[in-house]
């Protein structure tokens, strides 16, 4: 299926009171992705609830003895838990990490939509 321009898009510039000029082509690839306007909050949280039920099920199969850690959208595990229980600071703070992520960041090209 595709068009002159994503329905779910529209509609949710038209809610927002936003221009609905530039659409993207509706194809099925845009609808299932976090890039659909009028889908992307719904795709964004079937993805994290799919990396929570993974994470839990590798929690769960996870030995005693298993020295492996796993990084989780909430409290339990996340970055900056892993980052004082594996005293990363002695490397590097995380806005020096941070930082230097952007500046690498910025020197990716950016993907123009056609």
């Amino acid at each position: 299926m595709q068009s002159a321009g994503c329905r779910l898009c529209r509609i949710a510039r038209e809610a927002r009171g936003e221009s609905t000029d530039s659409l993207a082509d509706e194809t099925h690839g845009h609808i299932n992705s976090a890039s659909c306007e009028g889908k992307a909050t719904t795709v964004t949280t079937a993805h994290h609830s799919i990396c929570r039920h993974l994470y839990d099920s590798l929690h769960a199969a996870q030995k005693p003895k298993s020295k492996l850690k796993f990084v989780t959208l909430d409290k339990e595990s996340n970055m900056s838990t892993l980052w004082r229980r594996e005293e990363f600071l002695r490397i590097c703070s995380k806005d020096e990490l941070a930082e230097k992520a952007q500046d690498i960041e910025v020197t990716i090209p950016v993907k123009k939509s056609q």
